[in-house]
């Protein structure tokens, strides 16, 4: 770890232009590690070995492993991999281990970029996070691409990419494998678009979850397009809380490819993740402006469509155009529902008959 410390210290304040290498058959092993700007110039991180946390459960401060923040002109690349070694943490994660003691609030996120600006991640694979793999938080102009983010699909929270308060980024070409969401948009993030993704096992696509405990959320401007998703136990979903508010508009979900994918559109308004039953509440998130178009595949619930929209702020002007949606299982049919929606369009040829509005 202090080697990392010194090479960036001299990387920060370097006047001009550096790189900072972890060579190819070398593993390091980082208890934890923060990047702190800002620095004087553009700095280049190619990672062609390992990086590694310690196979123990133990403090991490603010429960970020590996952590860039305030870096502007940053480029981190290799084709090397960032290893969480996270098994100990999800065995003792109260979702796995239901006496307690368990670890579910203390467990880290592998790796956070925080208020960092015009941002390039590319050709790494990241694993066995401890909890969320990658975290783009209050960031603004960002590529990742060419990622390989693998964990099992029982590890709990493992979220691949994870966006809030970002804006302008671009998720491209990567293929996610977890335990949890591939790709999950929260609070404060505008102008995503996300491209060519490879999604499965997982739980699919998120936006959200949004308005839990009565906070005000916005997502704006979303874009999703060419993704592939296998075997998730959700497809494309919008989850917002009862109670909430704020808005979650011009969304657009195109030319994606399902396979065995359980929920596969899904709007839910009553989300609730909590061990006792959510209250019904007056108030919720606006979700409006929402496409889904040329959307092909299987589904694994009877239940391919379900718009479950909020009974005191409706969902509007939701569009679906020409999804081609059959059950996965040979001779059984699939159906679709909404409750709540308003303004409602149904486009060109659909494999099943879009709900009408309730």
């Amino acid at each position: 770890m202090q080697a990392f410390k010194k090479a960036w210290e001299k990387a920060c304040n370097s006047s001009e232009s550096t790189k900072i290498m972890v060579p190819k058959d070398k593993t390091y092993y980082v208890k934890h590690i923060n990047f702190t700007g800002p620095c004087h110039s553009a700095i280049s991180i190619e990672i062609q070995g390992t990086i590694k946390s310690f196979p123990q459960m133990y403090d991490i401060p603010r429960r970020l492993w590996i952590k860039f923040e305030d870096v502007r002109n940053i480029d981190v690349y290799g084709g090397g991999t960032i290893d969480g070694n996270g098994e100990v943490w999800w065995k003792n994660s109260c979702r796995i281990k239901k006496t307690k003691p368990c670890q579910s609030q203390s467990a880290p996120t592998a790796l956070t970029y925080k208020n960092c600006t015009n941002l390039r991640m590319r050709n790494l694979k990241l694993m066995n996070a401890q909890q969320m793999q990658v975290n783009f938080q209050d960031c603004n102009g960002v590529e990742a691409s060419e990622l390989l983010v693998v964990a099992p699909e029982d590890s709990p929270n493992t979220d691949g990419i994870h966006v809030t308060r970002t804006s302008n980024i671009n998720i491209l070409d990567s293929q996610i494998r977890t335990g949890d969401d591939c790709i999950s948009i929260v609070n404060g993030s505008r102008n995503v678009e996300v491209r060519n993704i490879v999604c499965g096992p997982g739980h699919g696509i998120s936006i959200g979850s949004l308005g839990e405990d009565k906070t005000e959320n916005y997502v704006t401007d979303i874009f999703v397009k060419g993704a592939k998703l296998t075997g998730t136990t959700n497809g494309l979903r919008i989850k917002t809380w009862q109670g909430g508010s704020g808005i979650a508009r011009n969304i657009v979900f195109e030319d994606i490819q399902m396979t065995n994918v359980s929920n596969p559109i899904i709007i839910n308004q009553s989300y609730c993740d909590k061990n006792k039953k959510c209250q019904t509440e007056k108030s919720a998130v606006q979700v409006e402006n929402v496409i889904y178009r040329n959307i092909r595949g299987t589904s694994a619930s009877k239940m391919a469509i379900n718009l479950k929209c909020s009974d005191s702020v409706p969902c509007r002007n939701i569009a679906v155009e020409n999804v081609l949606l059959t059950a996965h299982t040979e001779g059984e049919k699939v159906e679709s529902f909404c409750t709540n929606v308003l303004s409602m369009q149904t486009l060109n040829p659909n494999s099943i008959p879009i709900c009408s509005v309730h």
